[in-house]
C-alpha cells in the first residue's frame, strides 16, 4: 500500500465532502485505513498535507490548461471551461490551493513553484489570445480570465449557484455558455461612448 497516497486521497475527499477546515490528521488515517502515527511518516502536520495537496493540485491544473491551450479552437472559450472543469473535477484540491492561509505557496518551495507554472501557463494564453482587444497587456486578459472563471468555479463549488439552476440546465451545458459568452464580450468591438 503507498501510504502517502492514501493519507492524501483521504485528506482529498474529507476537504471535498466537507471541507478543510475538517482535516485532522487522525481522521485522515481512520479514512485511508492506516494507523493514527502513519501521516506523520510523510507529512509533519496539517499544513505539510495542504501543501502537497496544493502542489499536485497546480501541477494538474498546468497541465489540463496547458492541454486546453495547445487544442484551443478559441483559446479564451476553451480555457475558461478548462479552468472551471478542472475546479469541478477536483474540488478537493481547488478548495485548498487557493487559501492563503493554507496552500503552503509560502512555506512550501515545491509547492511554489507549482503555482508559479500555474500562473505562467494563465499569462501564455495573452499570446495565443488573437481574440483580445487592442491596448491588453500580457497581465491584464489572464486575470480577467482568472477571475472570471474562479468566480463561476467557486459558485458551483462552493456557493449556491447549483442548487438554483433550473433542473434542465446541465452544468457543462453553463460552463460552456459563459464561457463563450465573456469571450464574446472580450473581442467585441468597443462601443463608442456617447456625450
Amino acid at each position: 500500500m503507498d501510504v502517502r497516497r492514501a493519507v492524501l486521497d483521504a485528506a482529498i475527499e474529507i476537504i471535498a465532502t466537507d471541507g478543510p477546515d475538517q482535516v485532522s490528521m487522525r481522521e485522515v488515517a481512520r479514512r485511508a485505513g492506516v494507523s493514527h502515527q502513519a501521516p506523520y511518516h510523510h507529512f509533519t502536520d496539517r499544513a505539510g498535507i495542504f501543501a502537497a495537496i496544493s502542489e499536485e493540485g497546480f501541477r494538474v491544473f498546468t497541465a489540463e490548461f496547458r492541454s486546453a491551450l495547445d487544442g484551443a479552437s478559441d483559446s479564451l472559450t476553451d480555457c475558461l471551461s478548462a479552468y472551471v472543469r478542472f475546479a469541478l473535477a477536483h474540488k478537493g484540491h481547488f478548495k485548498v490551493m487557493f487559501r492563503s492561509d493554507i496552500c503552503g505557496v509560502t512555506t512550501h518551495e515545491a509547492t511554489r513553484e507549482a503555482a508559479d507554472a500555474a500562473y505562467l501557463a494563465l499569462l501564455d494564453l495573452a499570446a495565443l489570445a488573437g481574440n483580445a482587444p487592442a491596448g491588453v497587456d500580457a497581465v491584464v486578459l489572464p486575470v480577467w480570465l482568472w477571475s472570471q472563471a474562479h468566480g463561476l468555479a467557486t459558485l458551483l463549488v462552493d456557493g449556491p449557484l447549483a442548487a438554483k439552476l433550473p433542473p434542465e440546465l446541465q452544468i457543462e451545458t453553463l460552463v460552456d455558455e459563459v464561457a463563450r459568452f465573456a469571450a464574446e464580450r472580450l473581442s467585441a468591438p468597443q462601443q463608442a461612448t456617447k456625450p
